[in-house]
């Protein structure tokens, strides 16, 4: 046991680790920012909807999804990094069964979704066909990614191996792990899980980035010729993979980055909303808008900030391919209050009834401000250093190099001297 543990702490990269600790506890110490005054509803322009918008469009934006699809560059993402815990089980979330009268899983309802649209071609698929001259039209993507943890790897693979892959071919479905990172108590110490482990936890959804990196499948999208990917969490029965519409608006859009939304049914409803800050589209948290915001109304009675995020994202692979090479490590870290089991200085295993330690957790929505349209409609930074600090520009190197600054950001001799100190 002791060799065992001795080998997962030479793993550690014990700079991060402090780091990471340090981090933690700062965030959790940190009061949520007040967004109201900056936030904005997405432009009309950027959006399309499938209940208002005319038919002429919709058909449109289907036969470009389905041209992308029929050239099998089109991919689906399975974010399924998660355990049931909070359905009152130990084993990944998409082994769930939902209650069917069948008793049929979340894996399973979506693989037999994707297996039974490959022979049920819509009419426009027929149509388009017809008209492009290609080879015949498939619903979904060819290849389906599966974003596992720790926690769920094995038990996915044995699933799927048991079950026949649920008659899909093996050579299309790559399951790839993301990283864990250790939970933290409240003054910044790892928790031990047992007296031979450390307690882990996965680093969120928006792990997905590194977890492209470390698993090369960015490379393998590239050799597949896979140039757009549908990602979509696995607690979503309704899923519609590789929606030719929702593809298809995307690419008419010439968008980098898409979320498909759902109208909030009530002010109070506690799902995010995608919306703009500073200009920025990202996705604000229920818990970050005041109740004033949440509960306002255009002319026709609708609330302002209805985008309900509901994580059915499309991504270019080009932009995943920007975001692993040079945003990834500028994603905001999200602090989430666990009950963490861990033994005590005793070595008694303890399972605590409230909240004992911090889990830091990345969400897949945190790279739109990465995108091209967000830095179109960015507004310009701005910065103002006092004459005091640089009579033009000598010393700004020393100061500020590699730094990422806020904006706007005013450089006086007081914080000079502070960044000096640093």
């Amino acid at each position: 046991d002791r060799d065992t543990f001795l080998q997962e702490l030479s793993q550690l990269d014990l700079k991060g680790l402090k780091d990471h600790c340090e981090g933690a506890v700062r965030a959790a110490n940190s009061p949520s920012a007040n967004l109201d005054q900056y936030i904005q509803p997405v432009p009309p322009e950027s959006i399309g909807s499938v209940r208002k918008s005319d038919k002429s469009c919709l058909t449109e934006w289907e036969n470009e999804g389905l041209l992308q699809i029929s050239q099998s560059q089109v991919g689906v993402l399975l974010l399924a990094g998660g355990q049931g815990t909070r359905l009152g089980v130990q084993y990944p979330k998409g082994m769930y069964n939902v209650g069917l009268p069948s008793g049929k899983t979340l894996y399973q309802i979506q693989a037999e979704r994707i297996h039974k649209s490959r022979s049920c071609p819509t009419e426009s698929m027929a149509a388009n066909a017809t008209a492009s001259m290609v080879r015949p039209f498939s619903i979904t993507a060819d290849t389906r990614y599966i974003m596992t943890s720790e926690f769920t790897l094995a038990p996915t693979e044995k699933f799927f191996k048991e079950n026949n892959f649920f008659g899909l071919d093996p050579s299309n479905i790559i399951m790839f792990e993301q990283r864990m990172i250790p939970a933290v108590t409240f003054d910044g110490k790892v928790i031990l899980q047992n007296k031979g482990k450390i307690a882990m936890a996965p680093d969120g959804n928006g792990g997905l980035y590194q977890a492209l990196v470390d698993n090369k499948v960015l490379e393998d999208m590239k050799k597949r010729g896979v140039e757009y990917l549908h990602v979509y969490c696995v607690d979503n029965i309704l899923v519609k993979m590789a929606d030719p519409v929702f593809i298809g608006f995307c690419v008419s859009r010439g968008a980098d980055c898409g979320a498909k939304v759902v109208e909030k049914a009530y002010p109070a409803e506690p799902v995010g909303v995608v919306c703009k800050v500073q200009g920025v589209s990202q996705v604000v948290e229920y818990s970050e808008l005041q109740p004033e915001t949440a509960e306002l109304r255009g002319p026709g009675g609708e609330l302002v900030y209805s985008a309900g995020n509901i994580c059915n994202h499309l991504f270019t692979r080009a932009f995943l391919q920007d975001v692993a090479e040079k945003f990834k490590d500028q994603l905001k870290q999200h602090v989430a209050l666990k009950k963490v089991p861990f033994v005590d200085s005793c070595g008694n295993h303890v399972k605590p009834t409230k909240p004992n330690g911090i889990k830091m957790e990345k969400f897949v929505f945190d790279v739109f401000p990465f995108s091209s349209a967000s830095a179109e409609d960015n507004p310009p930074a701005q910065c103002e250093i006092s004459p005091l600090v640089s009579y033009f520009g000598e010393g700004l190197e020393k100061l500020l190099g590699g730094r990422t600054l806020p904006t706007p950001f005013i450089l006086g001799e007081k914080r000079a001297k502070e960044l000096q100190a640093q």
